[in-house]
């Protein structure tokens, strides 16, 4: 088979400890790179931009920021839209009071003011943590929220909360077309996500799993638990602060507080438990799982039931919709609690295995 390790050969600690060990895995993300750089742009339509790879891009980003914390540290919160509002509060109002400044510098300082807030809310995972903990990041979604709605200084004094994001331009190119869009996005989630790649492995990497799977032995083993667990909260806050960004300025370009609800915050907890807690590719997995299903069965069904001639209508093909996507939802963690990134993992552990795998 092609998924082969034979002659590959480390003959020195840093090939061994690189970021994709095997050839094949770099290979596969390499050309996974370039379909997505150069060959997406060529083909996708305008509504494939716009309505599919945009946001499930900026949810993954989403979904990676809640996994550092929720998979990594194994520090719960329920309050991940709330940072995605304050992100993408920030940026308008960098962009707005700060003459001159580049939109990718406000993209930056929002998240920074992301983890700022994520910082001050995580402070009660010092003393509580499990559900407390989610109840108390939940109380985090209920108060960015009303703050947003209640200080009109922070929306520019509009009466209802809504911003409209300014025009994107980098070095003098407008980012005006949904293509363009995209790969502002795709880069900045690309670059997200290798960074998140390099840290849960590296020292602090190892810190937050010591302090998820047991913070007692985590605390006497030398591990400051207070500094781990507010930089977990810090980074992932960080990240779903870029991805509160982009999602007013390059998805919708014009947002409202109550667009940040706690239904968003359980979709990205969803979307983080069905791709695999503890995972950076079950972020992208589970995000494509809670965004495009929906989608390919609000395709699927109608076809079916013109095809046997069902008299349904769109209202019944809607709520067979919302069963049938449940009900995969429920045999997906009860094949692989561990998420769709676990079942990937199995697949290439048994190629890596055949013609004999166990």
């Amino acid at each position: 088979m092609l998924y082969r390790e034979a002659g590959q050969f480390k003959t020195t600690y840093a090939a061994d400890q690189q970021l994709f060990p095997i050839r094949q895995d770099r290979i596969g993300l390499i050309a996974l790179l370039a379909v997505a750089f150069l060959g997406v742009p060529m083909f996708a339509s305008e509504y494939w931009f716009s309505a599919i790879l945009i946001p499930f891009l900026i949810f993954s980003l989403a979904a990676l920021g809640l996994n550092i914390l929720t998979g990594y540290a194994g520090q719960l919160s329920l309050g991940t839209a709330a940072f995605m509002a304050v992100g993408a509060y920030a940026a308008y109002n960098f962009q707005l009071r700060v003459e001159g400044i580049p939109i990718l510098v406000s993209f930056i300082c929002a998240g920074l003011t992301a983890a700022g807030v994520g910082i001050l809310f995580g402070l009660p995972s010092l003393r509580i943590k499990g559900f407390y903990l989610a109840v108390a990041t939940l109380a985090a979604q209920f108060f960015i929220v009303w703050c947003l709605t209640k200080f009109p200084w922070l929306s520019n004094n509009s009466s209802s909360g809504v911003i409209s994001a300014h025009n994107i331009e980098i070095l003098g190119y407008a980012f005006n077309t949904p293509r363009d869009k995209y790969l502002l996005v795709l880069a900045i989630v690309v670059l997200l996500a290798l960074a998140a790649k390099n840290m849960v492995r590296s020292t602090t990497g190892r810190a937050w799993m010591a302090v998820r799977d047991m913070d007692v032995a985590a605390s006497v083993i030398g591990i400051r638990l207070m500094r781990t667990k507010l930089l977990a909260f810090a980074v992932s806050s960080f990240y779903c602060g870029v991805a509160g960004a982009l999602y007013a300025y390059c998805y919708l370009g014009s947002v409202e507080p109550d667009g940040f609800s706690l239904d968003m915050s359980f979709r990205i907890l969803f979307m983080v438990i069905i791709g695999g807690v503890g995972s950076i590719l079950g972020s992208f997995l589970g995000a494509a799982f809670i965004l495009l299903l929906p989608i390919f069965l609000d395709i699927l069904l109608p076809f079916f039931a013109g095809l046997f001639g069902l008299p349904f209508s769109s209202a019944t093909v809607s709520h067979i919709q919302i069963m049938v996507f449940g009900a995969l939802i429920m045999f997906f963690l009860i094949v692989e609690p561990h998420g769709l990134a676990r079942l990937w993992q199995i697949a290439k552990e048994k190629l890596r295995l055949w013609p004999f795998p166990h």
